[in-house]
């Protein structure tokens, strides 16, 4: 019997499994990772389909396949501190000796991988300072590249970890927020993308081997990869080469090497608005677009009004770019030049990830939709032909309300236009019809409440994405569509300062700017009846920093919204600021103003500076493990909130971070939340 209560809905939505994949090996086995054990866990999908699931951790964890290996490197935290320790797991029994006692069998499983799934006694430490972070980088058969800030505690370095001898080198200690690298071809250099010092901008820099131990001779590589002078002897790391600008507000993301380890492809709007595959090399040869620098800047794919993603094969003979437009990526395979291969045409269209097989032959699609809690399929990079492996819409009930959105443009007072999806109530007219094309459908919605019968028809909730330079995409959201269960009709924006519409849009709440994205959510109010809606039933809804905006819209706006749910939400940026985790603080600062030069700013954009003027009820939810936004936070604005006899709730969860990522604790916080909007928005 399909679940018709608003409390069976939204019970149902949370139950549903929600599936990733990290890694494909060369016979094919994908490594992948689902929540069905209430956290996301390492499970392996063979060829046939066999499910395996390989950990039971006490949290949620990632990982990579060892190459030549039957074992994989598991990334983990501690109750979402996301302070990751790097261990190995063997998933499959070692060889037994040949001289086993009398009476055994002779294929008896030996080792720590008779035991699965592996709990943290089946690991074996790898690298482990529970002070500090390993962010898993890349892996070969030889070594791993990790990213830590275990020097200081502040800056990150590049360190490989030979897997034979345990020995690590160190490849850059330059300093700074280090975002990803990526090892050559040869292993004997590494791409390094790291946050500048401008908002939502990044450098790629070059470190070891040859190519950075050149860069104070001749600062170039010759065609076949190898630099043109002999490189100076040095010790320690090599000082790295700068293959972008440290000063340009350009964002620089997917880099991988080219064949040949020559050049870098990667995606981004240097000299641009939006993000184009770019392939970027020395100048030694004739330029297609010649900097200042002498770096030579190949345009591969581009498009002149959405940005793209690039994800270069192994071997660098084909890309996968992704062409990424109001919420959805299509994905369209090229040659390494940009030529057009085959185009690919998934099940849905959503929010694609890609991940290549080793030989280059195919690759792995995670894909999650409005409609698909996620699914993964396995497309052939010859032509485009896909098979679906595991199919996320088979496991939603029969008769489960699930409401696609329709894609709009909000008018501002300034003339601006803000991207908004709008998830009507299941069993409203249209609700489960895909009009995501129609950006100007403004037609009156039926209010007379859904299958569920709850008292919210015509009642609103807006869901502000985290960020800030983050993006609400059309995937699949338990949050999302239990709001909409429950009978909201639920606006999911893209306010000024997200990312996936440009360079100029992304750029607008930059420090001093940060009051006019907080403004759009008043012109998402007023907005409110175009959708037949009751402006004075609708309350806000975000986590990180959309509970941030929550807060704010709520203090600074006190007179246009009903309530909040605000889920790890800054209260106060000063206070924000000086207690972040300090390898965080720098990279924060330059998005929201310093607390040496911008002081005052972050007080007159604080919501806690607006207390006085707070009359909506709030709903808040917080990790106490959270490195990102503190506790503080929570607890500074509900103990303002019960100075001034204001309802409120406050939920800690004591084995959680940035976050909810246990099942156990989405259960319990959000259908709280839920029934506390209802209560409040109901008629």
């Amino acid at each position: 019997m399909p679940p018709t209560s608003a409390s069976e809905i939204i019970s149902a939505l949370l139950d549903l499994t929600a599936w990733t994949v990290f890694d494909v090996d060369p016979e094919g086995r994908i490594l992948a990772g689902n929540d069905e054990s209430g956290s996301m866990q390492l499970v392996e999908i063979a060829p046939d389909g066999t499910r395996t699931q390989l950990t039971a951790l006490p949290s949620r964890c990632s990982g990579r396949y060892v190459p030549g290996t039957r074992r994989v490197v598991v990334q983990h935290d501690n109750g979402g501190d996301e302070q990751m320790q790097l261990s190995l797991l063997d998933i499959e029994p070692s060889v037994p000796p040949a001289n086993l006692p009398a009476g055994l069998p002779a294929d008896l499983p030996t080792g720590r991988a008779a035991r699965l799934p592996a709990t943290l006694a089946d690991l074996t430490p790898l690298v482990h300072d529970p002070a500090y972070k390993h962010d898993l980088a890349d892996v070969s058969a030889e070594s791993v590249v990790f990213l830590t800030n275990r020097r200081d505690g502040v800056d990150f370095d590049v360190v490989v970890h030979d897997l034979a001898t345990g020995s690590e080198t160190t490849l850059y200690d330059g300093g700074g927020y280090l975002v990803d690298a990526v090892a050559s071809h040869d292993r004997r250099s590494v791409a390094i993308t790291t946050l500048s010092s401008r908002p939502r901008s990044t450098q790629v820099l070059v470190a070891g081997g040859e190519i950075a131990a050149s860069s104070a001779t001749a600062g170039t590589t010759g065609g076949s990869g190898t630099t043109s002078q002999t490189p100076e002897p040095h010790t320690g790391p090599a000082r790295p080469v700068a293959v972008t600008a440290a000063d340009e507000h350009a964002h620089h993301t997917h880099v991988a090497w080219a064949a040949g380890d020559h050049a870098l492809v990667m995606t981004s709007d240097h000299e641009r608005e939006f993000a184009a595959v770019v392939r970027v090399r020395s100048g030694d040869g004739v330029p297609a677009s010649t900097g200042a620098d002498g770096t030579v800047w190949e345009t591969l794919v581009a498009a002149d009004d959405h940005d793209l993603e690039v994800v270069l094969s192994p071997d660098g003979s084909a890309m996968v770019v992704g062409h990424h437009q109001d919420g959805v990526t299509t994905l369209v395979v090229h040659e390494h030049d940009g030529t057009h291969r085959c185009d690919v045409t998934l099940p849905d269209v959503g929010v694609p990830t890609v991940i290549w097989a080793p030989d280059s032959s195919r690759f792995a699609v995670h894909l999650t939709a409005s409609g698909d809690p996620g699914s993964i399929h396995l497309v052939d990079a010859a032509t485009g032909g896909v098979s679906t492996l595991v199919d996320g819409r088979a496991q939603i009930p029969e008769g489960l309300p699930i409401s696609l959105p329709t894609v709009h443009r909000v008018p501002t007072p300034d003339g601006e236009q803000i991207p908004c999806f709008v998830y009507r109530p299941a069993g409203t007219e249209h609700a489960g019809t895909a009009r995501t094309g129609d950006e100007n459908d403004h037609a009156q919605y039926s209010t007379t409440g859904n299958a569920a019968g709850t008292t919210v028809a015509g009642a609103s909730v807006v869901l502000v994405h985290g960020g800030p330079e983050g993006e609400a995409n059309r995937l699949f959201s338990p949050v999302i569509q239990a709001l909409a269960g429950a009978g909201f009709t639920v606006l999911v924006p893209n306010v000024r300062g997200s990312a996936g519409y440009g360079k100029r849009w992304v750029s607008l709440d930059d420090v001093d700017k940060r009051l006019d994205s907080v403004a759009d959510l008043a012109a998402l109010r007023a907005w409110l009846p175009e959708l037949g809606l009751d402006a004075d039933r609708s309350a806000l809804w975000g986590g990180s920093y959309g509970g941030y905006m929550v807060l704010a819209g709520t203090t600074m706006q006190p007179g246009l919204w009903a309530a909040g749910v605000d889920i790890v939400g800054m209260s106060s940026l000063v206070t924000f600021l000086e207690n972040t985790s300090e390898y965080r603080r720098a990279a924060r600062e330059r998005e929201y103003g310093s607390l040496e030069h911008d002081r005052d700013f972050l007080v007159t954009a604080s919501p806690i500076t607006y207390l006085d003027q707070l009359r909506a009820p709030l709903f808040v939810i917080h990790g106490a493990n959270d490195p990102r936004v503190p506790l503080s936070e929570a607890e500074q604005i509900a103990a303002a909130l019960a100075d001034r006899g204001i309802r409120h709730e406050l939920r800690v969860y004591h084995d959680e971070g940035h976050g909810l990522a246990k099942r156990a604790n989405r259960k319990d916080a959000y259908p709280a939340a839920i029934e506390f909007l209802t209560e409040i928005l109901g008629r």
